[in-house]
């Protein structure tokens, strides 16, 4: 059996098991959720975590999925594409209690300064988030000292998000390209 069989059919079988943790409701359960949306009153939400991007060593959480072919002479990295799935946690320590993960992707998308385009989920994994997320997108000029992005939704405890998720890179190692960023997240949900 070939490697494509052999996801395809873990695919398969993941797909058909039950959720083991998380938000997961038929579009019935949503509809009559999205009915009695005219009496919910919109709830404020204020996060504070880190983000772990990890781009060495054995185990890296953010790596290089594409690239220009001109991003060799490019000194903002224009066209590079990463993907990641970075560990949120409750402090900026390595060994924090993990609260997440950031999913999605980001890529250097100014050709005068090094800034990004964002489109991640923080999917929360533990605590009273447990299985809801956020869907960020936005400018990241990393840069400056605090970077604005907007969240544009979110699911679970989230549904109908809307907010800022500002960053802050708390640290940066210049050798390894790994950082960690402080996020104030503030979003409005029902």
């Amino acid at each position: 059996m070939g490697k494509l069989s052999v996801v395809l059919i873990l695919c398969l079988v993941v797909m058909a098991m039950p959720t083991v943790y998380g938000i997961s409701q038929g579009p019935k359960a949503v509809e009559e959720w999205f009915q009695k949306l005219s009496h919910k009153t919109e709830k404020l939400t204020k996060l504070h975590f880190y983000f772990h991007d990890i781009v060495s060593g054995k185990n890296p959480t953010a790596m290089r999925v594409a690239q220009s072919n001109i991003i060799d002479k490019s000194p903002t990295f224009f066209g590079l594409v990463i993907m990641a799935d970075d560990p949120l946690t409750a402090g900026p320590e390595p060994t924090s209690e993990i609260i997440g993960r950031a999913q999605g992707l980001y890529g250097a998308a100014a050709l005068d300064e090094f800034s990004l385009l964002m489109t991640m989920n923080f999917h929360f994994t533990n605590g009273k988030y447990n299985g809801s997320t956020l869907a960020v997108l936005g400018r990241n000029p990393v840069l400056n000292l605090y970077r604005e992005m907007s969240i544009v939704g979110g699911s679970g405890v989230f549904r109908l998000a809307r907010g800022i998720a500002t960053a802050k890179t708390h640290s940066f190692n210049i050798t390894s390209g790994d950082a960690i960023v402080e996020y104030n997240v503030i979003v409005l949900h029902c």
